[in-house]
């Protein structure tokens, strides 16, 4: 799927190029960095940690530093142009290039687990769509005990940081794209209606709602919310889940580019002197000061490696973890802070006994069906971008504005397991919410993770929030399509631990992944559902031949599971 453009054949046009040269005047050198003190360190330049220290550093009373372990990729190629999305993967420039321990409910795999690398982070290999979660699952933040955290105070911030332009003509001409008034108009990240493979995502759409779901309107309206990649929509006074509808991307219409925290948020920063960004700077640990009286211990600074030495660096109010979801809890026990029988295990004293450090690791993972779709009917796939023909004809009109290399994300699906409509969803539906019960009962369960199920629990009876999403992609070499069917609210929880006391070793990543079988069920329906969809008009008539994967042989549910 994601071996779509030959970037040995791209040959970027001159103007192209003059575009894409690097921002040196962003980053700076150890020597600079240790020359002045700060008040905040922020560990880690990725998506969250540029948006907090441009916001920090508008006040110019406040000093801010921030260490990034990858390069300075702003206006990378790789990261800019908004048909590469996913050509990062895999690549250590762009990609930390994680990988889970083996996982023995999938047959003993290790599972990429990719996460970006570089400034912006993740939000600079993502594939580009924006997307709010639902409304319960955000307000579940405040049910367990964090007052703020809910539905209202996030949609406020998320429009905040967006600046929504409207399809292009030429986007709008193609596809019957809707919106409504209530997108953001006034921030840093950009997003539009992208090109799409409009084609493949109309006889998706059309079928999706030929087996009766909705399409929406607006799934960015303020009493609209939706998860990850796909839709729900819950009203003030009804509740209406489902879904399909095409998605907006953090792409900049004015350049076709893809906007990134580091181009949102870091860009419009850089010449601010209260703010100091230093790259290829990896955070091994936080430093503490012990109050002498035997009170609360104090950060007080991180130490890093740079270019093969360590170094130590201090913070006059705060230091900010925000190296991630896989980084931040490998630092925290490096730092001592964590479970006092993982950090006796790899020789590290402990300074915090929390328990919480790396564990309810809650991961989805995704099943994929794939069809070859009729060649007569010319769809615009990246294939041509497989030969140096197609690729240096799509770099001379994305020197113009236009061509294959601006394309985004298209369409996608939400839906809850009842409106699945397969022959045994209430069946999996009832086993699901008897093996939440008897997770709930499982000795020496922490009470905060039987608040968390408890809240699943009653998610996925009220239909508030989906339990499955569908996304299409079209395939490159061949005018393929595949459907993906993705877990939503996985049961199965795992751990991210340190495994050595040497800090840059990578952690051993455990999601657990299909331990809960339910999470197989779940898979397994969403497969059944995506061969109903195949069932049915218009996609019945766009493809040929027969199933590829898992293909024709793999018929029953035993079948599919050992997939």
């Amino acid at each position: 799927m994601l071996q779509g453009v030959n970037l040995r054949l791209l040959r970027l046009p001159l103007n192209v190029i003059d575009r894409f040269q690097p921002s040196s005047m962003i980053t700076t050198n150890v020597l600079d960095v240790l020359s002045k003190s700060y008040d905040f360190v922020i560990v880690g330049g990725g998506t969250a940690g540029l948006v907090l220290a441009s916001r920090l550093s508008e006040n110019p009373s406040i000093t801010v530093a921030v260490l990034e372990a990858g390069e300075n990729t702003i206006n990378d190629p790789m990261t800019s142009i908004p048909a590469l999305y996913g050509q990062q993967l895999g690549n250590p420039k762009h990609d930390w290039g994680f990988k889970t321990t083996k996982q023995r409910h999938s047959n003993d795999r290790e599972m990429p687990s990719p996460r970006g690398k570089g400034l912006g982070g993740s939000s600079t290999i993502n594939f580009l769509m924006w997307s709010l979660p639902p409304a319960v699952d955000i307000d579940a933040f405040e049910k367990l005990g964090n007052p703020g955290w809910n539905w209202d105070e996030f949609h406020r911030y998320s429009r905040k940081i967006e600046k929504f332009h409207p399809p292009t003509k030429e986007v709008a001409d193609l596809f019957p794209h809707t919106y409504g008034d209530d997108r953001g108009s006034s921030g840093l990240l950009q997003t539009t209606f992208a090109p799409h493979v409009h084609t493949i995502d109309a006889i998706l759409q059309e079928t999706f709602v030929n087996r009766g779901i909705k399409r929406l309107y607006d799934p960015y309206q303020g009493n609209v919310i939706y998860p990850s990649i796909c839709a729900i929509v819950v009203t003030d006074k009804a509740i209406k889940v489902n879904g399909t509808w095409n998605a907006s991307c953090t792409i900049d219409p004015k350049t076709w580019t893809r906007s990134s925290s580091a181009t949102a948020y870091l860009l419009p920063a850089q010449g601010r002197p209260n703010l100091t960004v230093l790259t290829q700077a990896t955070v091994l640990r936080v430093v503490f000061r012990e109050d002498r009286n035997g009170g609360d211990l104090t950060a007080t600074g991180v130490d890093f490696v740079h270019a093969g030495q360590t170094y130590s660096l201090g913070a006059q109010k705060e230091i900010v973890l925000s190296a991630g979801t896989i980084k931040d809890p490998q630092i925290l026990e490096m730092s001592g802070i964590g479970r006092r029988d993982i950090l006796s295990k790899i020789g590290i004293e402990p300074v915090i006994e929390l328990p919480g450090v790396g564990e309810n690791l809650q991961d989805h993972n995704f099943a994929t069906v794939s069809y070859e779709l009729d060649p007569a009917a010319n769809h615009q796939t990246l294939d041509s971008l497989q030969n140096p023909e197609g690729i240096q004809a799509a770099a001379q009109l994305y020197a113009q504005g236009e061509g294959l290399l601006r394309n985004g994300v298209g369409v996608f699906a939400y839906l809850p397991l009842i409106d699945i409509r397969t022959p045994d969803a209430l069946e999996v539906a009832a086993k699901i919410e008897k093996e939440i019960e008897d997770y709930k009962d499982t000795p020496g369960i922490a009470p905060g993770l039987i608040e968390q199920l408890d809240i699943q629990l009653d998610t996925l009876r009220s239909k508030l929030s989906p339990e499955l999403e569908f996304e299409v992609n079209p395939e490159e070499g061949k005018t393929y399509v595949t459907i993906f069917a993705f877990h939503v609210h996985a049961l199965s929880r795992g751990t991210i631990h340190s495994k050595s006391n040497d800090p840059q070793d990578d952690p051993d990543i455990d999601p657990h992944y299909l331990e809960k079988d339910s999470d197989m069920d779940l898979l397994v329906q969403g497969i059944k559902y995506i061969r109903s969809i195949a069932q049915t008009e218009p996609m019945k008539s766009a493809y040929v031949g027969e199933e590829l994967e898992p293909g024709p042989k793999c018929t029953s549910d035993k079948d599919v599971r050992g997939k």
